[in-house]
């Protein structure tokens, strides 16, 4: 696992591809860095199905590329924010071996550990580290679905930070919030991933179990539909009765924004700043009307945000397509940022 919160500078021409094998869809995208440049040459969005291989194998033969950026998330990966002893990224190498354990409700021999010093110089001779860390078996499996389809995984990166660094590519804060403070929700299809953000720096990483199949199934359930119905019901409640669907996922929708406020209440009772904006992001987002009932439960303005805002596209490339989809592919593009 490694880190990356900086601008991106490119020397000379070169190519780069992130997957992100989700719960429902596998998501890539490839990307040409030139210059100052970055263009999206390619992107898949396939249905997960029973074997994903298949899928990396189109990636690797429709992107011309033989290694990837792979991400990892749920439950088997854990994000802690640290305060340490001021000491060097050697000194604290070493000592996160003994360290870690305090933070990481898994086992020390069976999990593979980074870290990243966000703010070296805090007051009392202390410092504030990212600490990250995911389950070896987990890693494993994953490195083994895709290297088993003749693809070479350069870098492993959590899916929350590659979307951070997405995030952190596209937008500058001094221009999206007067506090320079913003959240990032990514609702995928089994996990909500939440990340708060103070001038591109994260603070705070948790994941929330009220995603977009919760949504999908309570519609199932309370409107009898099946499944392809359901999921037309979520991103075109007109298309049967809005009243209903509302109505169907308005419970979910504030407990969902129950889990937000809870973790804005934690970050704002640690810091002098308080969360004004949501960038919603993920497949799970595109439930209509989502951004007007946070905004409301939560009081503050819900925006989505665009993966693709200092990305150009290649010809051939229809940009209408790759912006219906954009929301899903933000995590890829953080990890072919890489």
């Amino acid at each position: 696992m490694k880190f990356n919160f900086k601008k991106i500078a490119v020397s000379k021409e070169r190519f780069s591809a992130g997957v992100d094998i989700g719960t429902s869809f596998v998501k890539a995208v490839k990307l040409k860095f030139d210059k100052e440049t970055v263009e999206l040459c390619n992107f898949i969005l396939e249905p997960i199905g029973i074997d994903p291989r298949e899928t990396i194998k189109t990636i690797s033969q429709s992107f011309a590329v033989d290694t990837v950026t792979m991400g990892i998330g749920g439950l088997a990966t854990v994000i802690r924010y640290v305060v340490f002893p001021r000491m060097s990224q050697e000194e604290l190498n070493k000592a996160v071996k003994f360290e870690a354990q305090k933070h990481i409700p898994f086992p020390i021999s069976e999990t593979n550990i980074d870290t990243y010093i966000l703010h070296p110089e805090l007051p009392d001779n202390k410092m504030l580290v990212l600490l990250a860390a995911a389950k070896k078996d987990f890693i494993i499996q994953r490195l083994k679905t895709v290297e088993e389809a003749a693809v070479k995984v350069k870098i492993i990166d959590l899916d929350s930070l590659a979307l951070v660094n997405a995030f952190n590519f596209n937008y500058s804060f001094s221009e999206i919030s007067e506090n320079k403070v913003v959240a990032l929700l990514n609702i995928g299809a089994a996990v909500s991933n939440l990340n708060i953000l103070e001038n591109g720096v994260p603070c705070l990483s948790r994941d929330i179990h009220i995603a977009g199949n919760n949504i999908t199934h309570k519609i199932m359930d309370v409107l009898s539909l099946d499944l392809k119905s359901a999921e037309a019901a979520k991103l075109n409640p007109e298309s049967i009765k809005e009243a209903k669907v509302v109505a169907a996922v308005e419970t979910l929708l504030g407990n969902l924004a129950g889990e937000l406020r809870t973790s804005f209440d934690f970050y704002e009772s640690q810091s002098a700043s308080f969360i004004k904006k949501i960038f919603l992001s993920g497949g799970g987002s595109y439930y209509a009307g989502l951004r007007d009932i946070l905004a409301n439960l939560l009081g503050m303005e819900v925006a989505v945000w665009d993966p693709f805002k200092k990305i150009s596209f290649a010809e051939g490339l229809e940009e209408d397509k790759v912006k219906a989809v954009s929301g899903q592919l933000a995590v890829a593009v953080g990890l072919a940022l890489r």
